[in-house]
């Protein structure tokens, strides 16, 4: 299983925005990788997904058009950016490899290594 860390979170204002890195120790042509975040009393929610190949993205409907995932397959990174931020937005967000993809769901029990995680916090 590869390892995944997670970089870029922060405190940011209501509309503003960020963009969290996810390095991975192996190819990314091999894997699914999934964005995922966690509110404070919330269950984990997917957020979006991107194989390595760079098939359809996924994005849950509350992220479209304002978040963006792309792959570096030279570094071995995913990115997940961030625009218009809002408060719901808040919360640990962690990305995980998995074999297959979906552009349709994002279920987590479908990833089998996970980050740590980046706290991502929206106020003002």
């Amino acid at each position: 299983q590869p390892e995944l860390v997670e970089s870029g979170g922060g405190l940011v204002e209501p509309g503003g925005s960020l963009r969290l890195s996810c390095a991975v120790s192996d190819r990314l042509a091999y894997y699914c990788i999934g964005w995922f975040r966690q509110a404070p009393g919330k269950e984990r929610e997917g957020v979006s997904s991107i194989h390595g190949s760079q098939d359809t993205p996924y994005y849950v409907d509350s992220v479209k058009g304002r978040f963006t995932i792309s792959v570096d397959n030279d570094k071995n990174a995913v990115y997940l950016q961030m625009n218009n931020l809002l408060r719901e937005d808040t919360g640990v967000y962690y990305c995980a490899a998995g074999w297959v993809c979906s552009a349709y769901a994002l279920p987590a029990g479908a990833f089998d290594a996970w980050g740590r995680g980046t706290q991502v916090a929206v106020s003002t």
